[in-house]
């Protein structure tokens, strides 16, 4: 299936690595003008220079995600050169460098943090594109959860599991109510794939066992990669897709 991108608009938050980052570099190489966004500026600096030498370009602002003014700024800049944004990826997110602990240790600002990244910014992000797809009568969203969304955090940290699922029931709510616009909302539901420095970590603490113990848990019997992710997406954000909407696509090589 060949997809083609070009003259389309593209944002991708927390694009400084990861998903994020696969996923810009791929739609910049398929010829759309891509706007990714993070807080972690060096990380972003990266991913640009990634793209230069893809001899692409990403075009690249510290974003956060949380706050509403800085996001509805970063959409009308991003929308400038073609009136609106045509697909919005809401990758920003994860677990903010928490821990699993026993649910009474858990803080109140520990459980809201978690909730703003990753529910609040896709929330925001989407208010902000909306008006511009809607005078369009198209546009595509896609929200990055977790399989922790559709079950449990391998990490064991409460908030992370609830907001992927909340962010999943926005997904499935702003697909009804944006649908007349012709405006897709989808979700991909990502397994654990070793993506960035969080994920690294989390795979050395299982241990030998403990890795063996999770490959054994997939279906095909072994890890996935970034561009697994980025298939998902790019998938959902082509033509191809038109007609899917308000759906959860879990990319974990089978539970």
């Amino acid at each position: 299936m060949k997809l083609d991108f070009t003259n389309q608009t593209v944002i991708v938050t927390g694009a400084a690595h990861g998903f994020g980052r696969a996923i810009a570099l791929a739609f910049a190489g398929e010829g759309a003008a891509v706007w990714a966004c993070d807080v972690n500026t060096a990380g972003l600096s990266e991913t640009a220079r990634l793209a230069y030498h893809d001899g692409v370009v990403v075009n690249v602002r510290t974003v956060d995600v949380t706050d509403q003014s800085a996001a509805q700024a970063f959409v009308a800049e991003a929308a400038q050169g073609s009136g609106a944004v045509d697909i919005l990826v809401n990758n920003a997110g994860g677990v903010l460098g928490q821990v699993g602990r026993p649910l009474e240790q858990i803080s109140v600002p520990d459980w809201q943090s978690i909730f703003r990244v990753n529910v609040d910014g896709a929330f925001l992000f989407a208010q902000a594109a909306a008006p511009g797809m809607k005078a369009r009568r198209r546009g595509r969203i896609i929200n990055i959860s977790s399989g922790a969304g559709l079950g449990i955090s391998l990490t064991g940290i409460q908030a992370y599991a609830a907001a992927k699922a909340a962010q999943i029931g926005l997904t499935r709510q702003l697909a009804h109510e944006l649908g007349a616009w012709g405006i897709t909302v989808n979700n991909v539901a990502p397994g654990f794939i070793r993506s960035n420095p969080t994920t690294e970590a989390q795979w050395e603490s299982y241990g030998e066992d403990g890795q063996q113990k999770l490959i054994d848990g997939i279906a095909l019997k072994r890890l996935g990669s970034p561009q697994d992710i980025v298939n998902a997406v790019q998938f959902f954000a082509s033509e191809q897709a038109a007609w899917i909407t308000g759906q959860v696509l879990s990319v974990d090589g089978g539970k």
